[in-house]
């Protein structure tokens, strides 16, 4: 059993690394950049920084007209701040109009990303979505949106950009273990 668990887990891994080395942007209805904490002063952290630049660059290349931002607050800010609103933060700062911008801010797991996503673009009629992530998070998120009826693809922010080879192993780790969850569940 332990045998088998472990070669699942490598196997994954594996998975998870490639899925993030490819960038499938495409030109979509919408760019939707994933959540990621803000720090307790309810300023972007540097995850949610890098996704939102991301999105950004697709958006200035004209792959779509409108950028959601994913995210409602996180239990451990002090300033009551949704994670949306520190990506539109971001994208506001790179260029981006505030009329481009739609805030999706009940969501608090890629899961819910995913679900209050899908039915923002079904109130809007947008049909086709570039998913936007960290490179390691990318697999999961196209599974996600892909379970939850959204016509996605995925271009993730490379693995270079998402800081040191300790934090972004500890990061697939977590991946492995949230895929296997959600294989099971």
């Amino acid at each position: 059993m332990l045998a088998t668990w472990l070669c699942v887990s490598v196997v994954l891994a594996v998975l998870v690394i490639a899925a993030g080395t490819v960038d499938r942007a495409a030109p979509a209805d919408v760019i939707v950049v994933l959540g990621a904490a803000l720090n307790r002063d309810g300023t972007p952290y540097r995850a949610l920084t890098r996704r939102t630049e991301r999105a950004a660059d697709l958006w200035q290349q004209g792959l779509a007209r409108t950028v959601i931002c994913t995210g409602g607050i996180g239990a451990h800010v002090r300033v009551p701040r949704s994670e949306a609103d520190g990506c539109r933060e971001v994208l506001m700062a790179r260029g981006v109009p505030r009329s481009a911008i739609v805030l999706e801010e009940a969501s608090r797991t890629t899961a819910e990303n995913a679900r209050e996503t899908r039915a923002l673009m079904a109130r809007h009629g947008w049909r086709t979505a570039i998913v936007v992530s960290d490179s390691y998070h990318v697999l999961r998120a196209r599974y996600l949106f892909g379970r939850a009826g959204v016509d996605a693809v995925t271009s993730p922010v490379p693995a270079a950009k998402v800081g040191s080879p300790l934090f972004f192993l500890l990061s697939v780790v977590r991946e492995v273990v949230a895929l296997q969850s959600q294989f099971v569940g």
